[in-house]
């Protein structure tokens, strides 16, 4: 069982302008604006849950649907940056903050359980979710590099990421590497104890997140302990108007 004295905070970070897609949180889906899809979903689960967000519209559309959100500074370099200001400007209480993408309107909550169960170890500074590659699938999904790759330890714990496909197969064509090892996916959902979430923002960006353009590197370059769930749930990320009209008709088809 999870400790019952552990707390939990889910903040969604929801910035206006986005080069792919401006305005993308206030896109509708469904009859309903992303942000709010979001905030339910996380609601199922969690009690504490703000919207930190850097712009005037989505704060009204939060407060609009009975949501709470926290106004941030323009200038944060990432998410994680975000939360640890919106986590501070709530009050800074809880034991846990769970960085929830606020593109991800479709997050399940035995994925947001899945996340909060690596703190019953507590070894865990930073918890995350992969997703086991199905062999089934063609080669090329796994070779994407905008779905990054994680190799665990025995322990379920992530000792690297990258965009390249990790394992290498030695003396197997490519296309039977899933079919030989377990691959597994990075799903881009965070938490981290309090006290870590303050020390990884001061940290300066490292070698390796500058090469592969991941911040996960850089608590791991920095000794950090970063254990992971396991989800076989396929999320719907939304980036672009594209990946929305997609959303819709999964919505459709889900009914």
């Amino acid at each position: 069982m999870m400790d019952k004295e552990l707390t939990f905070i889910g903040i969604i970070p929801a910035r206006y302008a986005s080069t792919r897609f401006p305005g993308k949180p206030l896109a509708m889906l469904g009859g309903m604006t992303m942000i709010e899809r979001v905030y339910r979903q996380v609601s199922l689960v969690l009690d504490r849950v703000v919207v930190a967000t850097d712009d005037d519209r989505i704060m009204a559309a939060v407060a609009a649907f009975g949501g709470k959100a926290i106004m941030t500074s323009t200038v944060h370099r990432s998410g994680t940056d975000r939360c640890q200001e919106a986590y501070l400007k709530n009050g800074g209480h809880e034991d846990v903050i769970i960085n929830i993408q606020g593109d991800e309107p479709f997050i399940q909550p035995d994925q947001l359980r899945a996340i909060m169960a690596c703190f019953d170890d507590e070894g865990t500074d930073i918890a995350t979710l992969v997703r086991p590659f199905d062999a089934s699938r063609p080669y090329s999904e796994l070779e994407n590099p905008n779905s990054p790759k994680v190799v665990l330890d025995s322990q379920m714990r992530a000792r690297y990421f990258s965009r390249s496909v990790i394992p290498f197969v030695r003396g197997k064509e490519r296309d039977e590497w899933p079919s030989t090892t377990q691959y597994y996916t990075h799903v881009g959902m965070y938490a981290y104890r309090a006290a870590v979430l303050e020390a990884i923002t001061r940290l300066p960006q490292s070698p390796l997140e500058l090469a592969e353009s991941l911040e996960q590197l850089r608590w791991l370059e920095n000794g950090y302990t970063i254990k992971t769930g396991i989800t076989t749930t396929a999320t719907i990320g939304i980036d672009t108007p594209e990946d929305l009209a997609r959303a819709e008709e999964y919505l459709r088809n889900s009914h």
